[in-house]
């Protein structure tokens, strides 16, 4: 029974996280690491991360989409989400 467990904790562990896309109610993070940290979470690769014009940018891929987004630092949540 205990050989069970750990295979099934074991595949769970390797299965690939499904992306969740994020949305304009996402709560991203107030930081570049934790918007970094929440996109990798919900399955996307972060391409690129930087600041412009006071706002937390950053460039995502996953599920064959690409996105970017643009995070107000002050809320932690997208002001403007572009999905491709």
């Amino acid at each position: 029974m205990r050989k069970i467990a750990i295979a099934a904790q074991t595949m769970t562990l390797a299965a690939p996280a499904l992306a969740e896309a994020p949305s304009t109610d996402t709560m991203l993070g107030k930081t570049e690491q934790e918007v970094r940290q929440t996109l990798t979470s919900m399955g996307f690769e972060v391409r690129k991360i930087e600041r412009e014009d006071g706002m937390i940018e950053a460039y995502f891929v996953g599920q064959g989409k690409m996105g970017e987004v643009y995070v107000n630092p002050q809320t932690g949540k997208p002001a403007k989400l572009k999905m491709k």
